[in-house]
């Protein structure tokens, strides 16, 4: 919804229900897997999945310094940003898009009444449909393999996937 790709999103609204930031990663602390060391012990794809993370970019200082001048600066924020440049971030929508969400959400509901196998066509489908889209994935996979690792289910896997783009890739970089 809104063109939300991942979490975390942060998209900004004013008071007037006018959208002056559209979609964009929000992280509101750094990462606590970017120093915490990393276990030995652990499976290889769990470790190597949690070494991967560690090169996602992720600039949560420069995302809430811009939130909190917003909210102390309300309208004349400078990270407040006009229609045009809102609609110039703003991805478009495309059909496919409506329809992988479409199948997305149906995949949920038959997940939710029990229907995991149905639920899976849909994914599938919404997967094939928005190949970028890391909520769709990243939920299917969690419901084959926790660790969202290769499945008969489903083509590629977290890790798989995250070092096909570069970790460097898997959120855009903040236009502040």
């Amino acid at each position: 919804m809104l063109g939300v790709t991942n979490a975390p999103t942060g998209i900004w609204i004013d008071e007037g229900g006018h959208v002056i930031r559209p979609p964009e990663p929000a992280f509101p602390a750094p990462s606590a897997l970017r120093d915490a060391p990393i276990p030995e012990a652990l499976p290889d794809l769990l470790r190597e999945g949690l070494e991967e993370a560690r090169k996602i970019r992720n600039e949560p200082e420069m995302y809430v310094a811009a939130l909190r001048n917003w909210v102390e600066r309300g309208a004349d924020s400078q990270y407040v940003l006009t229609p045009d440049e809102v609609i110039r971030r703003s991805r478009p929508r495309p059909r496919a898009e409506g329809l992988a969400a479409a199948h997305f959400e149906l995949g949920e509901y038959l997940r939710r009444t029990g229907n995991d196998e149905r639920a899976k066509h849909h994914w599938r489908e919404a997967h094939r449909l928005q190949p970028d889209n890391w909520t769709y994935k990243r939920q299917a996979w969690s419901m084959t393999d926790p660790m969202q690792g290769p499945s008969d289910d489903y083509e590629g896997s977290w890790l798989g996937d995250v070092r096909k783009i570069g970790a460097e890739n898997y959120y855009p970089a903040l236009e502040m």
